[in-house]
């Protein structure tokens, strides 16, 4: 949940990136560190085991510039990848605004994306978050791997979507970052509609700075 601070005029909104381990969620982070201007984002926090994985989370605090007067920073955080992690994967999505999920797209890699989007939906579940209300996105990362699954396989596994309910929002709806793709869509005799999806190479930057744009949009869109 947003935080407005009225005193100083500023709007707190947190993003966290989920995903299975070593999949490129901390390798986002600091890719975004190190592009953004030092005077518009704060000190990176690492708390990472001897072998470089995350141990409970990075964090970076990045500010994205005022809405309506109100100074708009976003608190970027990663859980650590191993299930055995959990109780710290869940701490970490309480008061989430939006989630970024990375997932790894080596083929060999697919059951521990799907075993760490199913863990995903269950602590938001536990939360009471519906995740078809709050603004997500799904990055394949490691797209230039020679291993890496076809999106198609990615997508329907990890984002086939759900269905839509209200009427009002039972029409087409084009996907914004990728042409001839819709996010709302009927199939089967059923509207559906997917999350926002992104393709990265996380080591180079390739994808990074798109899926937090797009993210970070959706989130300040629903400030109203």
């Amino acid at each position: 949940m947003s935080m407005i601070n009225y005193a100083s005029r500023e709007i707190n909104c947190k993003l966290v990136y989920y995903g299975p381990g070593l999949g490129g969620k901390t390798t986002n982070l600091e890719h975004v560190y190190n592009k953004v201007a030092p005077a518009s984002r704060g000190k990176m926090i690492s708390l990472a085991t001897e072998s470089e994985r995350t141990l409970f989370f990075d964090f970076l605090p990045v500010d994205l510039g005022t809405i309506r007067g109100f100074k708009v920073k976003f608190h970027l955080y990663t859980v650590p990848g191993q299930v055995y992690y959990n109780a710290s994967r869940k701490l970490i999505l309480k008061g989430v605004d939006g989630v970024v999920f990375v997932a790894d797209s080596q083929i060999d890699r697919m059951d521990a994306n799907i075993e760490s989007m199913q863990n995903l939906y269950e602590n938001m579940a536990q939360y009471g978050y519906d995740m078809t209300k709050l603004p997500f996105a799904v990055q394949y990362n490691k797209r230039d791997l020679p291993n890496a699954a076809p999106v198609a396989e990615l997508q329907a596994a990890l984002n086939p979507g759900w269905p839509v309910s209200e009427p009002a929002r039972q029409r087409t709806t084009p996907d914004p970052y990728h042409d001839g793709e819709q996010l709302v869509f009927e199939q089967d005799g059923q509207w559906v509609e997917r999350a926002l999806w992104f393709e990265a190479v996380a080591l180079t930057g390739d994808g990074v700075f798109d899926t937090l744009k797009a993210i970070s949009k959706s989130v300040v869109k629903g400030l109203g």
